[in-house]
């Protein structure tokens, strides 16, 4: 699961739904520095959908995503701005 993959700081929204982590992750990125990655574990389907929407309408970048064993993990560098 993009294992050995450097990372600053990860958000677990394993277990919750749509619209959490979506939120919890509008909130997260706020505490990684610009060019810094935040890792997201997510359980839920939708966050295929909305997580990379999330990051083309606010510019950060989703540099890894994975499905595995219905568990998801992003990557997502926060946009220099």
């Amino acid at each position: 699961m993009l294992a050995g993959s450097d990372f600053d700081a990860e958000l677990d929204a394993r277990g919750l739904f749509c619209p959490e982590p979506v939120m919890m992750l509008h909130n997260r990125i706020n505490d990684v520095g610009p060019g810094q990655v935040l890792r997201v574990l997510a359980t839920d389907p939708s966050t295929t959908r909305d997580i990379p929407r999330f990051c083309q309408f606010l510019g950060h970048e989703l540099i890894g995503e994975q499905e595995q064993d219905g568990e998801y993990v992003y990557l997502i560098r926060r946009n220099e701005g």
